[in-house]
């Protein structure tokens, strides 16, 4: 509640100031030390700090002393480090005060240890200009956003018809303190901080410097005050000064208001799967291959997810569905492009999008990678597999899984190996290709009931409860054999 600052040279050698906040407790007793330490020949002095603007009409016992305390701290050192005498430091301390005002609020009460709390405050009401011992406040109202709350209380601190308003104006430049009363979140506070600092710059106020954090505390209050001191080159000057004090903040000594922010006008990226798109030779068979592949896996919806039950969240048939039917939704708006990549950028977008977890992002790797390798011009069996590679690379350099780790690479990346050899079958030996493929992935996902989890949800779970395939890699195969069942169908 108090501070003693010998002032240079030996403790007391110049004198000791006494920075005391203004309750009647604390006037008393250090009014009481000022008096014992005269008396042994201490040249001894007194600043009392009372900036709380909470009150219209203050009492007798006048205005309290709240977080402004830690501004005169930092000045009254400053200036005992520069050597000014004590008189000066308290001249100087209480022309300081006439510019500085605190204003707190609170989502709870504190509670004293073996107490209870210092208050009650009912669900979703806050209470405005409380002091810093868990006395409650002079207001009471329903909680609203940050960026209103805030104003509400810059309005409070600066209206005129208050005896405890601050004076400010327009052009006046300040330092911002966000005190947080004990339990707000690291990004409750960001938040309260930007809306203290929009709020002044909408008046025109200079914000000079910023300091947000736990500077004074009451226990667990879930609240924030916020103190603005009016400063010139002089009073900043001393504020910037630097010190040892382990919890003083190490502030950028650049006015926060003013600074250079390079915009842009936003640029309006269009989703592909709201693009138009023009027929090609291959619509028809692409359309009938993805219109196979989602009812495939509307009709495996249940048996994932009873796979998936044990071995994961028992969700993976219903993300699959999801996928199926954002895909079917879109088929019945939209004509097939001719190009396979952009087909295969728009199903990015929609799993992207209407999939979600791991599983969403993961086809959506495959299918951005793959899709650069299927334009228009290049849609023989070789770019096909250099599509599916791509995209399977993918998948294993960003999402950290291997062949063996009992995920969906089981089953796609043998698939993913025997279609490289449509790069050298001939027309004729293709289809043999697609059937080993899709064999291939099916032994793949089948012998995942065997293998121990290394990545995935079920990596979590005891080795010998997992006996099942994984579902992920049952999905890959079933999907592939949707394809390749389809396309046998155009021969």
């Amino acid at each position: 509640m108090w501070s003693l600052a010998p002032l240079s040279g030996s403790p007391g050698a110049s004198g000791v100031l006494l920075i005391v906040k203004n309750y009647t407790g604390d006037r008393l007793n250090f009014g009481l030390a000022a008096e014992q330490a005269r008396n042994q020949g201490v040249a001894v002095d007194m600043v009392i700090v009372a900036e709380d603007c909470a009150f219209d009409r203050p009492s007798k016992a006048g205005r309290r002393g709240l977080c402004g305390t830690v501004f005169i701290h930092k000045l009254a050192g400053a200036l005992a480090e520069e050597g000014c005498s004590l008189d000066q430091i308290v001249s100087k301390m209480k022309e300081v005060l006439k510019g500085i005002g605190t204003l707190g609020v609170s989502l709870s009460p504190c509670s004293v240890p073996g107490c209870l709390p210092s208050f009650d405050l009912p669900p979703g009401a806050m209470e405005l200009g409380l002091g810093i011992h868990g006395e409650p406040g002079i207001k009471r109202s329903k909680v609203a956003s940050a960026d209103e709350v805030v104003k509400t209380m810059i309005d409070h601190m600066t209206n005129p018809d208050s005896q405890s308003h601050l004076p400010l104006k327009s052009g006046d430049s300040v330092v911002l303190c966000v005190n947080n009363l004990g339990a707000l979140s690291c990004l409750e506070m960001a938040v309260v901080t930007q809306a203290a600092i929009t709020c002044l710059e909408s008046r025109g106020v200079v914000v000079a410097r910023v300091m947000s954090g736990p500077f004074m505390t009451s226990l667990e209050m879930a609240g924030v005050s916020l103190t603005l001191m009016k400063v010139n080159p002089e009073t900043l000057r001393l504020f910037d000064t630097k010190t040892s004090a382990p919890a003083w903040p190490n502030l950028s000594t650049a006015a926060v208001s003013g600074r250079n922010c390079i915009t842009s006008a936003p640029v309006m990226i269009t989703r592909p799967q709201d693009d138009k798109h023009a027929k090609g030779p291959l619509s028809p068979v692409m359309h009938k291959v993805l219109n196979k592949i989602c009812s495939t896996l509307l009709e495996k919806q249940e048996e994932l997810n009873s796979l998936d039950r044990a071995s994961g969240d028992g969700d993976c048939g219903n993300t699959h569905a999801q996928a199926a039917r954002a895909v079917q939704e879109w088929l019945r708006d939209h004509v097939v492009p001719g190009c396979p990549g952009r087909l295969l950028s728009v199903l990015a977008g929609l799993v992207e999008e209407k999939m979600g977890g791991s599983s969403g992002a993961l086809y959506s790797l495959f299918l951005t990678a793959a899709a650069g390798h299927v334009t228009e011009g290049k849609t023989n069996g070789a770019a096909w597999a250099a599509a599916v590679h791509a995209g399977t690379q993918a998948m294993r350099r960003y999402g950290g899984a291997d062949p063996g780790d009992r995920t969906m690479l089981d089953a796609l990346c043998p698939a993913a190996e025997e279609l490289m050899k449509l790069t050298t079958a001939p027309p004729a030996g293709q289809m043999d290709v697609l059937h080993a493929a899709v064999a291939k992935a099916a032994a793949g996902a089948e012998a995942t009931r065997d293998l121990t989890a290394r990545a995935g949800r079920a990596s979590y779970i005891a080795a010998e409860r997992v006996t099942l395939p994984d579902p992920g890699a049952v999905a890959v195969a079933a999907m592939l054999r949707a394809v390749v069942e389809t396309l046998a169908e155009q021969k």
